[in-house]
């Protein structure tokens, strides 16, 4: 099953599943995907509300909703699977290798790396037929290598490339990890802007207020728009000058893929 949505979301908001009143609200939020979590942020006791209250939640929300399960070995597992129906997206978490997923076969899954293990096997992740990207779960992560409090996003430099690379490689969506400060909106528009220049699509949020920057910060800007159709229009194909540099066919592309994100 493919999902609803065809070019990667600038923005993933997370909302629990089992908040009616919050889910009400995403639904007049702009993020591009509403995930409806069903693990961390569910208490064990409203697990089972939660998955009833999912097909409501899910037709409420239109093509833009998405559920996050629980993890392949936690003991609500199989119950997610039985619940999400023809959910149009799976979230899995936690995933370290392909078996993970076999149990999703025939479901569209954006697939969580979280673990050494599955930053390591991510490449293998990313071609499993359903896949549909990788998101990388930058808390997790951190402290699965164990890294200080605040040590802040270059040690994880090579894990973020690495789910970049991966995705790319298999031809699907990277989505880089959620921002942590709520009142701290000139860093959350300074990871944004990292996380683009590192390749990624977009990014996975916590909180309706970090929707905008990362609707900005994923979206091209005017003056990409104009140069990329200004290119579009004067290639005739072949490596030619351009604005006083050299361009080919991967540079038409490049501008392409823009606009068509923009439209």
């Amino acid at each position: 099953m493919e999902p609803t949505i065809s070019l990667a979301p600038r923005s993933l908001l997370f909302v629990p599943a089992a908040r009616a009143n919050m889910i009400a609200k995403a639904a007049g939020l702009p993020a591009d995907l509403i995930v409806l979590d069903l693990e961390d942020s569910v208490r064990a006791d409203e697990k089972a509300a939660a998955r009833a209250a999912l097909p409501a939640a899910l037709a409420l929300l239109g093509g833009r909703g998405a559920v996050r399960i629980n993890a392949n070995d936690s003991d609500q597992f199989a119950a997610d699977l039985e619940a999400i129906g023809d959910v149009p997206l799976v979230v899995v978490p936690k995933v370290e290798r392909p078996a993970d997923l076999a149990r999703l076969s025939g479901h569209a899954v954006l697939a969580m790396i979280e673990t050494p293990r599955g930053v390591l096997a991510a490449a293998d992740i990313a071609v499993v037929p359903g896949v549909v990207g990788l998101m990388i779960g930058t808390n997790d992560l951190a402290a699965e290598l164990r890294l200080p409090p605040g040590s802040g996003r270059a040690a994880l430099t090579v894990a973020l490339q690495s789910v970049v690379l991966a995705a790319r490689a298999a031809g699907g969506w990277a989505i880089d990890g959620v921002f942590n400060a709520l009142a701290d909106p000139e860093g959350l528009a300074r990871e944004c802007a990292e996380g683009r220049a590192l390749g990624f699509d977009g990014k996975s949020l916590i909180h309706p207020g970090q929707i905008a920057a990362a609707n900005a910060a994923f979206s091209p800007g005017a003056a990409e728009l104009e140069e990329a159709a200004a290119l579009v229009a004067a290639a005739t194909g072949g490596a030619e000058r351009f604005r006083d540099r050299m361009i080919e066919a991967m540079h038409v592309e490049t501008a392409r893929r823009l606009l068509e994100r923009a439209r």
